[in-house]
C-alpha cells in the first residue's frame, strides 16, 4: 500500500481524511420470484416529486464507517463491508433500492435490513440474469427474513441494463448497487460486460434520487474485468461536478483486488 494517504473531500470521509487509505476522486467528479402480494403502487416509495433535496443519513454510522475503513486498510475488513457501511449512511427506512446484480443475495439481504420497518414501505428490487443466482438469493432471504420482511423484496430475471423496466412509473431510488464480475462459486465464464454495464450505469443515473448513491464493486482479476472498470471510470469522470461527487478506493499494491466506486448524487 502507498505510504501517502491522499485526503478527499467527499461527503462520506471529509470529517477525518488523514485516517484513510488512498481514495482517488475522479477528475470530474420476467419476475422469477415475487415475495409480495401487495400492489407496489400502494407503497410510499421515493418519487421524483417527493425527492426535492439531497438527504444523507447522519445517524451514528459514520464512526462505524471509519472503523471499517481502518480495518480495510490493515487487511481486516472486506471491500463489501466498506460498501455496506457507506450504504448505511445514505439509505433510510422505507426507501426503494436496487441490487443490480444480486448474485448469491448477500447485498440484497443487507439492503432489505436497511429499508425494512413496521410501515412496510421499503422495497428492494433485485436483478440477475442467472437462474442460479436468483435461486441462491431466494434461499438466503427465506432463511434470513420473517414473512413481513420477505414482502419487501422482488427478484427479476433480467439484465442490470433493464432496471428501469422493473420499476413502477415515477419511482426513484436511494441506492443502486453493482457487483461486477462473475457469480462467486458459479460459472466464471458468465461475466458482466462493459457494454451492458454502461447501459446499467446510464439507467442508474436516471433513477437515483438526489441524495442517493450508485455503488460499484468492480472485480478486475478476470479477463475483461480491467476493461469493465475503465468503462465505469470513464462514465464517472463525465458526470457533472455540480450534481455528482465521485470517488474510487483501490489497493495500490494489490492490482487484482476489487475496486470500490461511489457516485453520490447531490
Amino acid at each position: 500500500m502507498s505510504k501517502i494517504l491522499t485526503p478527499i473531500s467527499t461527503i462520506f470521509f471529509a470529517h477525518k481524511p488523514s485516517l484513510f487509505p488512498t481514495i482517488s476522486p475522479f477528475i470530474n467528479p420476467k419476475i422469477i420470484f415475487k415475495f409480495t402480494t401487495k400492489s407496489i403502487n400502494n407503497h410510499n416509495l421515493i418519487t421524483r416529486a417527493q425527492t426535492q433535496s439531497p438527504i444523507v443519513n447522519d445517524s451514528p454510522t459514520l464512526p462505524d464507517l471509519e472503523d471499517v475503513m481502518l480495518g480495510y486498510m490493515f487487511g481486516k475488513k472486506k471491500a463489501t463491508q466498506i460498501a455496506h457501511s457507506v450504504w448505511k449512511c445514505v439509505v433510510q427506512k422505507g426507501d426503494a433500492v436496487i441490487d443490480a446484480t444480486c448474485g448469491n443475495g448477500y447485498d440484497t439481504l443487507a439492503m432489505l435490513k436497511m429499508v425494512a420497518d413496521r410501515s412496510q414501505k421499503g422495497r428492494v428490487y433485485a436483478l440477475d440474469l442467472q437462474d442460479v443466482a436468483l435461486q441462491n438469493t431466494r434461499s438466503l432471504l427465506d432463511e434470513s427474513l420473517d414473512d413481513n420482511e420477505k414482502e419487501l423484496a422482488e427478484l427479476f430475471a433480467t439484465c442490470h441494463s433493464k432496471m428501469e423496466e422493473v420499476l413502477p412509473r415515477n419511482i426513484t431510488v436511494r441506492l443502486v448497487a453493482f457487483n461486477l464480475g462473475y457469480l462467486p462459486g458459479g460459472d466464471k465464464t458468465m461475466i458482466t460486460k462493459s457494454e451492458t454495464t454502461l447501459l446499467g450505469l446510464e439507467a442508474a443515473e436516471r433513477v437515483v434520487a438526489p441524495g442517493g448513491l450508485i455503488s460499484l464493486l468492480v472485480y478486475v482479476g478476470h479477463p475483461g474485468g480491467r476493461e469493465e472498470f475503465e468503462t465505469v471510470q470513464a462514465f464517472a469522470s463525465r458526470l457533472p461536478v455540480d450534481k455528482w461527487s465521485c470517488c474510487k478506493l483501490e489497493m495500490l499494491n494489490k492490482p487484482l483486488a476489487p475496486i470500490i466506486v461511489f457516485l453520490f448524487k447531490r
